[in-house]
């Protein structure tokens, strides 16, 4: 009776333990309850800033959500993309694929200054992206979804791993799966991780190619529809012009819904890296004709992929750090 005795109450602790180490890496992992105890109104101040952010600019929605999916594909979600150059860090700032174009930082600077306030030396600021860029989905009609905590920031950053990781807009369809690949996503993950391009804008230096020169030989993209390639044209000239945005999605830019699938089935992608995703994959072009039906589906297979990506590669334990300012290694 008192070996029975002795067992229930080890069972009794056993199960007690996961709730102890909320604020632990647990196991190594991340989980949604990280944060409970050391600063439980972490969710509702990212949400805050970032409601704030996106009521005054639309735009940043899309810029967040970019930002996440740019830190994740180099060195795994650990907050490198954040970091200035400064002593031995080369800041991925200014790689080919941010410089000039990403953007919101200051939001995420916003954010960790509010969380200092309120829970000093507590969230990593990438786990301040990965939660940014779940809000931005929400404000503009998308998907929610529990995001697991727990990562820490890194203490380098890779200037060649952006350069070489990211997909480019100008890039095959093989080339960006390899890269979506390497990362440990699919292509189911590839189609319905572009449907973030469902809001926001692209400069015109990411899609002239299409419009002028796809193939080197002088010749327009005859894929791209043409009254949308005209209007393109009209706003983005030969030469010149690099910065001048046009809406990814010309059906609701503002919106996070299924259109950006409806208008690669019609050829009105604007990235070839996007009209690629109906025009050169068996695969790939059926799961665009599915969430183009379904916007359920897209939301669903969204939101899954997301946690998949946020998931790449964390930092956890006693790696890395927690940031006091997400700019620059702790010193």
């Amino acid at each position: 009776m008192a070996r029975l005795t002795s067992f229930l109450l080890l069972l009794s602790l056993l199960c007690f333990v996961p709730l102890c180490l909320c604020d632990k890496s647990y196991g190594g992992k991340l989980f949604p309850g990280f944060y409970a105890h050391s600063c439980p109104q972490v969710n509702e101040i990212v949400r805050s800033v970032v409601a704030n952010a996106v009521a005054r600019e639309t735009r940043m929605a899309a810029s967040l959500l970019r930002l996440h999916f740019h830190d994740c594909f180099v060195q795994g979600c650990d907050g490198s993309l954040l970091l200035d150059s400064s002593g031995r860090i080369v800041s991925e700032k200014n790689s080919n694929p941010n410089s000039r174009s990403a953007r919101g930082f200051d939001v995420v600077d916003q954010i960790k200054a509010e969380l200092e306030k309120q829970c000093p030396g507590t969230v990593s600021c990438a786990d301040v992206l990965t939660l940014a860029a779940r809000d931005s989905s929400v404000l503009t009609g998308g998907p929610s979804w529990v995001v697991p905590l727990g990562r820490r920031d890194s203490r380098s950053a890779s200037l060649s791993g952006s350069n070489n990781n990211i997909p480019a807009p100008n890039n095959t369809f093989q080339t960006i799966l390899s890269k979506f690949n390497r990362q440990g996503l699919d292509v189911t993950d590839l189609v319905a991780l572009s449907g973030s391009h469902t809001i926001g804008f692209s400069r015109c230096t990411s899609f002239r190619q299409r419009l002028y020169n796809q193939s080197g030989n002088g010749r327009p993209d005859m894929t791209l529809e043409q009254s949308f390639a005209a209007n393109l044209r009209q706003r983005c000239p030969r030469s010149g012009g690099d910065q001048i945005l046009s809406v990814l999605d010309i059906i609701s830019a503002a919106k996070f819904d299924n259109s950006y699938f409806k208008n690669l089935i019609e050829n009105m992608g604007l990235l070839n890296s996007d009209q690629v995703l109906f025009s050169s994959n068996e695969k790939s072009r059926e799961l665009v004709k599915k969430y183009a039906e379904d916007q359920g589906e897209f939301f669903e297979q969204f939101a899954e992929s997301m946690i998949k990506m946020g998931n790449i590669s964390p930092l956890t334990g006693s790696s890395g750090e927690i940031r006091k300012n997400c700019r620059k290694i702790n010193s």
